[in-house]
């Protein structure tokens, strides 16, 4: 178990963690949560409507409450994704690390706890709270998730300083790298498609940017003060219509923007595990066909994402069929990688000391 196979097998967990929290999260809490914000700000609302000060201020803790339980749970599917991300990006990087395998091993040892802790302890925080916490505003659950994140930060920069050493890897050394150098057709595969749906994604970012982005920021300042100055009124009518119009733009700046993220992360992710292939002991047939699955999963996500608006709760089952579909490619690979016997970082080994000798 070389270090960059502990990070290729930490990071396609933590990445699989993140995406099945996140397919659960969709489909038992999200749309719940927002249905709850919406109503309680509808509460507000009509409460100001009618002169109830005390249901206001209820109605906005409570709406409050709904949003820190929905920040914690994206926090925690963000940030499970992004440590995989990295954990995958330092394994790529492991031949540039002028330090020895076993202090490698350990700094990861240590990223991985830390990409675990924090996660974990920020989707402790809404349950938590600032029970028998030795300070007034910060609960157990911040301290421990800010601790694994010093722990993240650490082993990130010293890992980042034995990069930075004297006397990086020669290109000889380089071009024994099989990691580095594979050119087979799952990694083709990957890289190609990657790069497709990150550019993919841009497009999108930069159509909506040009298009929608500014209309949307316009139209959100102008419905908040048309709910305002009509629940000042007690126009009733007027404040619902508002609430309607104001529901409707922002699930429309969410599918938006939620297709342009995970057209670019699902990118970032096939680029990152086409140097990987090497690892996957499967048959070259079956890592080509995984690789397709996770494209294809990784495409139909943000294309029916976007298309929720128009089709509803069709569209959205689809999104979570996709996601379901780069799960089980992450699963396979993972699989693929546990299965994988050493024979090139034995054999990167042997060279190595043949070199120093």
């Amino acid at each position: 178990m070389s270090a960059r196979r502990l990070l290729a097998l930490g990071g396609i967990g933590l990445v699989l963690v993140g995406m099945v929290f996140g397919d659960i999260f969709a489909v038992f809490v999200l749309h719940q949560n927002a249905a709850k914000v919406g109503a309680n700000l509808s509460a507000a609302a009509h409460a100001a409507v009618a002169g109830n000060a005390n249901a206001v201020v209820g109605s906005m803790q409570s709406v409050g409450s709904f949003l820190e339980n929905r920040g914690t749970k994206v926090d925690t599917h963000v940030h499970m994704i992004a440590f995989g991300y990295l954990a995958l990006l330092l394994g790529i990087l492991q031949p540039f690390v002028k330090f020895g395998e076993g202090a490698k091993k350990k700094l990861a040892w240590a990223f991985l706890f830390g990409a675990w802790l924090l996660p974990v302890c920020v989707f402790l925080i809404h349950y938590v709270g600032l029970a028998y916490s030795p300070l007034q505003a910060i609960g157990w659950a911040s301290i421990f998730a800010d601790l694994g994140g010093a722990v993240v930060i650490f082993s990130t920069v010293v890992y980042l300083l034995g990069i930075a050493k004297r006397g990086g890897p020669g290109k000889s050394a380089l071009s024994r790298d099989a990691l580095l150098v594979d050119g087979s057709s799952p990694g083709r595969i990957l890289l190609a498609g990657g790069v497709a749906l990150v550019l993919l994604g841009f497009f999108h970012g930069s159509y909506y940017a040009a298009t929608s982005l500014y209309e949307h920021e316009a139209r959100d300042y102008s419905l908040l003060s048309q709910m305002a100055s009509s629940a000042a009124s007690r126009n009733v009518a007027m404040v619902n219509t508002a609430l309607g119009n104001y529901g409707e733009l922002a699930g429309e700046k969410a599918v938006n923007i939620a297709a342009h993220a995970h057209a670019i992360e699902f990118g970032l992710l096939a680029m990152l595990l086409a140097f990987f292939q090497p690892y996957v002991g499967l048959r070259d047939s079956w890592k080509r066909r995984w690789a397709w699955v996770l494209l294809l999963g990784s495409l139909l996500l943000p294309v029916c994402v976007l298309l929720e608006l128009r089709f509803g709760l069709l569209a959205g089952g689809i999104a979570d069929v996709a996601g379901l579909l780069v799960v089980l490619a992450l699963l396979a690979m993972w699989i693929g990688i546990l299965r994988y016997t050493g024979q090139i970082d034995a054999a990167a080994a042997r060279a190595a000391e043949g070199t120093n000798q």
